[in-house]
């Protein structure tokens, strides 16, 4: 996520190309009126039963996710690196957390497992969506793109690690019986993987930051917003991700019926809940891969997997035991074939420091994958 932040989601332009730094006007409608609509079904004057109400809602919602996602990088671009990085990647686990833990409360069918569901799709989306299309986008328009081999090695080195301890080995354990931890089991894991997370963010933003930068791939960030606009940003971002969470947890029965309804298996909610949040992060890492920075979109896009794996887990794994509530992490066999095929061939793509077409498209096709077995098991 670093030296990403600059490059705002849904086309915005910098912030030091905006006028005085005015806010547009979406940034604050949007988690503003998500707020007056959960005020409104709580008083009983709305229901997203109603079609018009539940269309309104939706747009909210996605309206709230680049709201917070833009007050973010605001407040990051104000307080600098390597903070800066670091609150982003809250900013979205935040987001995926509170929509997880909405969808385990509603209690519905496979609230028990929305977490792995979640978080592999996060997984699958990043090492197969985004960065196929940031690999062949780029490179249709570069021929052939650059990075650091410290930081693909680093970043997969850590997810691989963490996808594995999280996803794959609950299978395997002997204290439970299928694919879940122990609690003990379970609060350990977590420790360990919140530990690993927190020692890969001190070595990429202190100790060995220049791995994860390239040599002409960093820009100025232009003034930095002043004391009135990281004030309103800072309010603005707590209000979007409670809308969000809100709104989610209105919406996460009708959806999950919706779903159900459709002869879909209830695994495509948490692809929903994926693609929600990262859809932001998303688009800024195929702009950096288009214009030629793929260092900055691998740091944006792997670092939101790593975030995913590393802060997720931990937290949703805590508040289950906490709740007494089971937490199904482990996957199913297809599942775990799709997790450690892209594994293996995200290791080979990163493994020359360039990249093609050819690898971005094997990327997708193994995303295309994933999509059409998730849909159809």
């Amino acid at each position: 996520m670093t030296d990403a932040m600059h490059h705002l989601p849904g086309g915005l332009m910098p912030l030091h190309d905006q006028h005085s730094h005015r806010m547009p006007h979406w940034c604050w409608a949007a988690p503003v009126a998500g707020a007056l609509l959960i005020l409104a079904k709580l008083a009983g004057w709305a229901s997203v039963e109603s079609w018009p109400i539940l269309i309104l809602a939706i747009a909210l919602l996605g309206g709230s996710v680049f709201s917070a996602v833009h007050h973010a990088e605001i407040l990051a671009i104000r307080i600098g690196e390597p903070f800066g990085s670091i609150l982003l990647a809250l900013a979205i686990t935040t987001l995926e957390v509170g929509l997880i833990i909405s969808v385990m409360v509603t209690g519905g069918e496979g609230a028990g497992a929305i977490a792995r569901d979640t978080v592999f799709a996060v997984v699958m989306i990043v090492l197969n969506g985004i960065v196929g299309l940031c690999l062949v986008l780029g490179a249709l328009r570069h021929f052939q793109q650059e990075f650091r081999l410290q930081s693909a090695s680093a970043i997969l080195s850590v997810i691989a690690t963490l996808a594995v301890v999280s996803l794959i080995l609950p299978n395997f354990t002997l204290t439970t019986a299928g694919p879940t931890y122990a609690p003990s089991q379970l609060l350990f894991c977590g420790t360990v993987s919140l530990a690993l997370y927190v020692t890969f963010v001190f070595i990429q933003t202190f100790r060995h930051r220049e791995d994860f930068v390239m040599v002409g791939d960093s820009h100025e960030h232009g003034a930095k917003p002043d004391a009135v606009a990281t004030t309103l940003s800072a309010v603005l971002l707590v209000v979007s991700l409670g809308a969000v969470i809100l709104l989610a947890k209105s919406l996460s029965p009708i959806v999950e019926g919706a779903i159900l309804r459709a002869g879909l298996e209830v695994e495509v909610v948490g692809v929903v809940i994926a693609l929600v949040v990262l859809l932001p992060e998303g688009l800024t890492a195929i702009k950096a891969a288009k214009a030629n920075r793929l260092q900055t979109a691998l740091n944006a896009s792997l670092g939101s997997a790593l975030a995913s794996i590393g802060l997720t887990i931990p937290i949703v794994g805590m508040v289950s035991v906490y709740l007494g509530q089971s937490l199904t992490l482990g996957l199913i066999p297809e599942g775990m074939v799709l997790l450690v095929l892209s594994l293996f061939v995200s290791t080979l793509t990163f493994a020359t420091g360039r990249t093609t077409v050819l690898q971005g498209s094997v990327h997708l096709v193994i995303f295309a994958v994933f999509l059409f077995l998730t849909a159809v098991p």
